[in-house]
């Protein structure tokens, strides 16, 4: 699997990270994890295809996860480069997504579901096994963030990876992500957080810890980080593993 990081940073306007939005590559196809509002421009911009999407993962429902992906259908709906698609487009998050789409369908008269090609809204229940892709496996498991938030373990054959999303400190993340040749976990704030919700970079070198991954990646960073140095401040916490820092057009091989 190959993860293009298309935005590393937060819903706080920012010259340099945009919101959260993740394009992955696998052996059958591609799925995008998260789609913000900037996830848009980001695949143009990158020069991907847009257009031949396979699948979407909804982490949960907060506008810099999710603001994306009705101007996406709205778009693709109308686009000279999906005429001749016949793929389905699924897309998949917790409970509630068919409901969220249907009302933003319904409030602009858009009908973002009547494409060329199906479009199918598939809603995972936590710890339920299903495949992402045609033969790419996947598991979600809550996060404590809001009631729709989880965090998403995918496996392509001997790839393995684990995206976390927003989270607040979950031990039981660890289990989720135990061994993956890589890690993507959240980690908003440097130390002192405002708020439970998210994690502070000791709370994310401990799962990271515990998780005993190959490879790890830091990623949603408010602006607080900009006047880190990143590798000063994660070698203070003598790591496990490589631990490396999300930024907009990093490409990595997992």
């Amino acid at each position: 699997m190959i993860l293009t990081v298309l935005g590393s940073g937060t819903s706080v306007p920012h010259p340099r990270r945009s919101s959260s939005a993740y394009w992955l590559e696998t052996s059958s196809g591609t799925v995008l994890l998260d789609c913000s509002p900037s996830a848009i421009q980001r695949m143009a911009e990158l020069g991907l295809d847009w257009a031949g999407l396979d699948a979407i993962w909804i982490s949960h429902f907060h506008l810099d996860h999710f603001g994306g992906l009705a101007p996406y259908l709205f778009g693709i709906k109308h686009a000279a480069e999906t005429r001749g698609r016949t793929s389905p487009l699924r897309i998949f998050g917790g409970r509630g997504l068919g409901d969220l789409i249907r009302g933003i369908d319904a409030a602009g008269g858009y009908r973002l579901l009547e494409q060329r090609f199906a479009i199918e809204i598939v809603e995972v229940g936590e710890l339920e096994p299903f495949e992402i892709l045609p033969g790419v496996e996947a598991v979600a498991k809550k996060t404590p963030h809001t009631d729709a938030s989880h965090a998403i373990h995918i496996r392509d054959g001997e790839s393995t990876m684990v995206f976390t999303a927003d989270t607040g400190f979950d031990t039981s993340l660890t289990g989720l992500a135990g061994g993956v040749g890589l890690f993507v976990l959240e980690c908003s704030f440097i130390r002192d957080k405002p708020v439970e919700l998210h994690l502070e970079l000791a709370e994310a070198m401990h799962l990271i810890r515990r998780a005993a991954p190959r490879r790890a990646m830091l990623t949603h960073f408010y602006p607080e980080w900009d006047e880190i140095d990143f590798d000063d401040a994660v070698a203070a916490f003598d790591p496990p593993c490589e631990v490396f820092e999300a930024f907009d057009g990093l490409r990595i091989e997992i």
